[in-house]
């Protein structure tokens, strides 16, 4: 039976079952509403969460003692007055002269280098350098100013020599380069040795790895040259900087550690480059010899490394062998 049949034969009873049926109507009209109320709400304690873990995870890495990750200076803008945690390391600070010269140069004169990395409160984080890559521009199809290309993201490159080249990778990490002589040549930091803030910059990394993830040992904390802009917190925004001149970072020679001797150095392919032809197999990759900080190394080319280091002793011996005889007989 119809519902207006049964209003007409019952009109007593109908009245109380069309109240009914109003009222549920209104019911049923709200539950949507309600419904999205409550995901939106529920959305609304996802976010606050997020911000909450993320919040956290700044306070694990001391934000009192270091600084954000947003820079306060923009791109080419003059630097704070000097601190005096600056002047205090100015003795081994190194200058403009040591980065201008040649881009291969410069590769190599980077390794056994410390590179410091200075909060507002003094507080340091500090890596020896023990690999890089020398990217030559011009005719390096590697390098991202080959054939001369200037943009707006490389303009660093064509700046003065020891100018850093922060560029972004797969969009969520960076990796920092120092530019040398030459038209758009540089060289990409790419691993450094643990010296001082080891468990700052164990914090540093934990923030961008997963929950749960192993913990870190120091060898692991810079051994590439994404990790070490992670574990040194060095920002986008640090590119077009001044090394030389910097109060935030700069380089400094180790007075306690000599120059690396030749046979300790390595020259190997860079790393990552596999699709540009000859030069991909060029050895413009640095390292030192059987350090454990090292990203990736290459036996091949430190047997050739060693084998040319021998030929080269030999040669010098023969040559005062023979000069001492010559002594001998005159």
């Amino acid at each position: 039976m119809s519902l207006y049949r049964f209003a007409h034969l019952c009109p007593q009873e109908s009245n109380s079952l069309l109240s009914v049926v109003v009222n549920l109507r209104c019911v049923l009209t709200l539950i949507p509403h309600r419904f999205s109320l409550h995901r939106a709400e529920m959305a609304g304690r996802k976010r606050m969460k997020k911000v909450d873990h993320e919040n956290q995870g700044d306070v694990k890495v001391c934000p009192a003692k270091l600084r954000s990750l947003h820079c306060e200076n923009a791109p080419g803008a003059e630097t704070e007055q000097l601190s005096p945690y600056f002047k205090k390391h100015q003795q081994h600070r190194l200058g403009e002269d040591f980065f201008n010269q040649p881009c291969i140069s410069l590769a190599k004169a980077f390794l056994g280098k410390v590179l410091v990395r200075q909060y507002v409160d003094g507080t340091e984080l500090r890596g020896r350098i023990v690999e890089t890559e020398a990217y030559l521009g011009g005719e390096d199809k590697a390098s991202h100013s080959a054939g001369g290309k200037r943009t707006e993201r490389n303009t660093a490159m064509f700046m003065k020599p020891g100018t850093i080249y922060v560029y972004p990778i797969y969009g969520i990490y960076l990796c920092m380069n120092v530019s040398s002589q030459g038209e758009g040549a540089a060289v990409l930091l790419r691993s450094l040795e643990p010296l001082q803030g080891q468990p700052i910059m164990r914090q540093l990394r934990a923030a961008r790895r997963r929950d749960g993830a192993k913990p870190l040992k120091d060898k692991e904390l810079c051994n590439g040259p994404s990790k070490l802009c992670q574990a040194l917190n060095i920002p986008r925004c640090f590119d077009r900087r001044d090394l030389a001149s910097d109060p935030e970072v700069w380089l400094e020679k180790d007075p306690q550690t000599s120059m690396p001797e030749t046979h300790d150095l390595v020259a190997a392919s860079r790393i990552g480059v596999e699709s540009h032809g000859e030069w991909a197999t060029k050895p413009l990759r640095f390292y030192l010899r059987g350090h454990p900080c090292v990203s990736v190394v290459n036996k091949e080319a430190e047997r050739q490394a060693l084998s040319t280091s021998k030929t080269n002793n030999l040669d010098f011996s023969e040559v005062q062998s023979d000069t001492g005889q010559h002594n001998a007989t005159t």
